[in-house]
């Protein structure tokens, strides 16, 4: 039987408009990056699926590494002003995932929805799984025009090379362009671009309800309900369609919408609560 555990790799705090879009263009980004206030602190979330083809992980989290004094480069802005991390060595995913009773050797494959720290920040644990990043997004965050995008790659393990995806073009519906990681299709990647350009996401089919599994598509299930885009996401417009298709996929279908970072996520998973 197919199921989905949640586990928690520490907490973040983000500073300005992070979480729901205040003005658009250059304002967009100022105020994300610089406006006024913080979030509280956020749950780090990964998920695992027991699947009968193996172990699927979706996401590694956050290292407590980045507790450490100067982890981040010390001239970009956004980890001066914009983030702050609580966690510590247990809260990682490795830690994690053996306290729910699995060992981290045996997940055969990694999903990672996009390379942000807070989402491939596990990646050491897992050297002899197949790890699982849409080409898009591997090329943004990439060499120095991906650490001056944010993505701290001179943190990913020497070993890392990860198998390259390249999904089917954006349809309204969300399932029809995907593909398959299980034999049977009940787990399939979907494209979801806007918080990153190569963004994507997982659909578990428990049968009578649908688990998408959709790491940044929104910090918030009330900002995708919403149609509200982030304050410092690639692409809003992209972003604003993505929270439309998974809407239209939620009217056909039970969908229980699980991201990254929504404090509200483990009572929705454990009541398996619909998002419509």
């Amino acid at each position: 039987m197919t199921k989905v555990h949640l586990l928690q790799t520490g907490t973040v705090a983000l500073g300005g408009a992070q979480l729901a879009a205040r003005g658009q263009g250059v304002a967009r980004l100022w105020n994300g990056l610089f406006g006024a206030g913080w979030s509280d602190f956020l749950p780090i979330y990964a998920y695992l699926i027991e699947h009968a083809e193996g172990l699927i992980l979706v996401d590694t989290g956050e290292t407590a590494d980045v507790m450490q004094h100067g982890y981040f480069p010390h001239w970009h802005p956004y980890y001066l002003f914009s983030v702050k991390f609580d966690l510590k060595p247990h809260d990682e995913i490795g830690p994690q995932l053996r306290a729910a009773g699995f060992d981290p050797a045996n997940v055969k494959t990694v999903v990672q929805t996009h390379l942000h720290t807070d989402h491939a920040g596990g990646l050491r644990y897992f050297p002899h799984a197949k790890i699982l990043v849409t080409t898009r997004e591997y090329q943004a965050a990439r060499g120095a025009a991906g650490r001056i995008a944010g993505y701290p790659n001179n943190r990913w393990p020497d070993w890392f090379a990860p198998q390259l995806v390249d999904l089917p073009a954006q349809s309204d519906d969300l399932l029809a362009g995907s593909l398959p990681l299980t034999r049977d299709g009940a787990v399939r990647l979907i494209a979801t671009p806007g918080h990153t350009l190569g963004h994507m996401s997982v659909s578990v089919d428990l049968g009578e309800k649908i688990v998408l599994l959709a790491g940044d598509v929104s910090y918030l299930q009330q900002t995708l309900l919403d149609l509200q885009p982030d304050g410092l996401g690639a692409d809003p417009a992209a972003e604003t369609q993505t929270h439309r298709r998974i809407q239209m996929l939620a009217r056909k279908r039970p969908l229980v919408y699980l991201n990254g970072h929504d404090p509200d996520c483990a009572r929705r998973l454990a009541a398996l609560e619909p998002l419509l």
